[in-house]
């Protein structure tokens, strides 16, 4: 019996489909609008000869820088409508972030489908390139709220990559901009909210802690706001836990060999799991009481 269709024939369903669309050559397709063919050139392996598991660890890192693109798109967006008092527009779109972490925090155990012998094969020659010189992640802790301009000098020889983040230290950040929204809805939220001041302040403390000891005594009072602030505090976690895993990762592979960009690798990965982005609305769950 044959089975194939004779040439001049089609099936019934690309009867439906080709009979419904058609194309001319200036038509926009999928890979035209993703820019897929520009995209997948863009693994350019330094091994020689190419090592099989190389690709993986390119493509792996292309994607953070992806989402890292997105989380900063969104987070800008977050900050907007925060400035504006559009407490669940902003919920939203924080939403959309912390599941980007959360994503994050799973795609990087694909790494582990790496054997510590084959990154062996070729991890000289990323040298001197790091993850420590990632421009899009600095902006994340930066817009995060978490400045610290000992992190420019990485990029001292990148003067656009430089003046970036720069321009990132003077803009508002998601964690300034939560707390000066709280103050101008009436909360009694110190001018001066820089976790320095913060530390040395215990008045200024005191007084942050009690304005958001309003929004987590009486949740459902304070619905919009609790959302929006479980948001931060979920995105600190997320951001943390993708820290952690990061640790655990890198050390799984590499063991606590010196990192190509001359970092000391996973020691000084692990003094960055102890960074918070919303200290003090942790520490608000410390102060709860029952009433």
């Amino acid at each position: 019996m044959n089975l194939v269709s004779p040439p001049d024939e089609r099936l019934p369903w690309e009867d439906t489909f080709t009979d419904s669309v058609s194309y001319t050559p200036a038509d926009l397709t999928y890979g035209d609008y993703l820019k897929v063919p520009e995209l997948l050139s863009l693994q350019q392996l330094q091994s020689d000869p190419p090592h099989h598991d190389e690709m993986l660890f390119i493509i792996i890192h292309q994607a953070y820088e992806l989402w890292f693109k997105l989380v900063l798109h969104e987070m800008e967006k977050a900050i907007g409508l925060m400035q504006e008092h559009k407490v669940l527009r902003a919920h939203h779109f924080l939403r959309r972030v912390v599941a980007i972490f959360r994503l994050l925090v799973e795609q990087i155990h694909i790494l582990e489908t790496m054997t510590a012998a084959d990154f062996l094969q070729f991890r000289d020659r990323l040298r001197p390139a790091s993850g420590f010189q990632s421009l899009q992640f600095r902006e994340v802790e930066f817009l995060a709220g978490l400045k610290d301009r000992r992190y420019l000098r990485p990029f001292a020889d990148r003067p656009e990559a430089y003046q970036q983040l720069e321009r990132r230290l003077s803009q508002p950040d998601l964690r300034a901009t939560y707390y000066q929204m709280l103050r101008e809805m009436g909360f009694n939220v110190p001018e001066d909210v820089s976790l320095e001041h913060l530390a040395q302040d215990e008045v200024a403390r005191r007084q942050l802690i009690d304005a958001l000891l309003i929004i987590y005594h009486d949740p459902h009072e304070q619905m919009r706001l609790y959302l929006l602030t479980e948001d931060l505090v979920s995105l600190d976690e997320w951001f943390g836990l993708w820290r952690e895993h990061h640790v655990r990762v890198v050390s799984r592979i590499i063991g606590f060999r010196p990192g190509t960009g001359g970092s000391s690798g996973v020691h000084y990965l692990k003094t960055t799991t102890k960074k918070m982005l919303f200290p003090y609305l942790w520490q608000a769950r410390t102060e709860l009481k029952m009433e």
